[in-house]
């Protein structure tokens, strides 16, 4: 009697073994991750913080757009420059259709297939599902003359290129290369829609602000826009920062805006040592984000606690290009088993 119960007794404690190693098996890594939030070291960038998710990445049975390219434009608007751009053409684009486009600036290091953005994934799996339209994405590089070299991932072109000038000053130069040059050479090759509501740009940093230019200088063109950790300050005295004074002064303008900036984003501080909050990259983009909420603009936008890098925009931008082309077509009809499927 007594072998049978303690043969029992060990029986339950074993299994009482079993399930409590599983519990803690489950809790365990939420533990880590607290004490290892708790314990950060302050040497610790913030920017580790962020990673790539899963729609950043390539999926396997999610079909693979093309990326088409080089291709070298020549620019009347900076005589002697030229502009370097690749064309991703996803799975499912069919010729017979007009379709949507967006271009980023800084084209190498959106689509580097081990940098922190890789917009093509992003592209390649958001469209296989429908949460994004079908869409042709352009990666466009700045100017440079033909003896400078190219934009990289270590030099995006501000010592070799006309990347300075191009990007950061306020007037309509940058949006003519792109809708004057860039979009007759892409629609001599390709079907891109017509309407400007099917049309996005983004950038990050200096990209950034490059973008909001051509939507503000073109709304007729472009209407999205997507900027990360935007460059909306006194950079050079080239007077990014009177953004947010422009949109409170004009009247509103048909543009959708995603934000992105870190807290830890640069500071405004010069060499001499002297805080300038015109040169301010956080405080800045905040202040574009009010000026746009104040005046009524369909805008969104993220802080995280970054620096200026690429990191977090890396980890948003699946959801950032979600909520941009949020009003895409959909069809709600029971038997559309087209709507209902995944691309082919």
């Amino acid at each position: 009697m007594f072998d049978e119960w303690r043969a029992a007794t060990l029986d339950n404690l074993s299994r009482g073994v079993l399930e409590m190693k599983l519990i803690l098996a489950a809790l365990l890594p939420l533990a880590l991750a607290a004490v290892a939030f708790a314990q950060t070291p302050e040497g610790v960038s913030p920017d580790a913080f962020y990673q790539l998710g899963p729609d950043s990445l390539a999926q396997e049975g999610v079909p693979k757009g093309r990326i088409d390219g080089p291709f070298v434009i020549p620019s009347e608007v900076w005589p002697g420059t030229q502009h370097t751009y690749w064309v991703y053409v996803p799975a499912q684009y069919d010729p017979e259709k007009p379709t949507a486009l967006m271009v980023y600036n800084d084209g190498q290091a959106y689509m580097h297939p081990d940098a922190d953005l890789r917009a093509h994934n992003v592209m390649d799996n958001l469209i296989h599902r429908r949460e994004i339209p079908v869409m042709i994405g352009v990666f466009i590089n700045p100017g440079r003359r033909p003896d400078q070299e190219p934009s990289s991932l270590t030099n995006w072109g501000d010592r070799t290129g006309n990347r300075p000038d191009e990007y950061n000053t306020v007037d309509d130069r940058y949006a003519r290369v792109i809708v004057d040059e860039l979009l007759p050479a892409l629609q001599s090759e390709y079907n891109i829609s017509d309407d400007p509501d099917q049309r996005g740009i983004g950038g990050s940093s200096s990209g950034a602000i490059a973008a909001f230019t051509v939507a503000w200088f073109r709304p007729n063109q472009f209407r999205k826009v997507i900027s990360m950790i935007g460059t909306f300050v006194n950079l050079a005295g080239r007077g990014g920062n009177q953004y947010a004074d422009l949109v409170m002064r004009h009247d509103r303008k048909p543009i959708r805006v995603f934000l992105q900036d870190g807290r830890n984003d640069n500071r405004g501080v010069r060499r001499d040592g002297v805080y300038h909050q015109d040169r301010d990259w956080f405080y800045n983009n905040v202040r574009m984000a009010r000026a746009l909420t104040e005046k009524g603009y369909d805008v969104n936008y993220i802080w995280g606690i970054g620096r200026h890098s690429q990191k977090q925009p890396g980890a948003v931008l699946p959801e950032m290009m979600r909520w941009m082309w949020r009003d895409h077509a959909v069809s709600t009809d029971p038997d559309d088993t087209i709507e209902r499927s995944l691309n082919k």
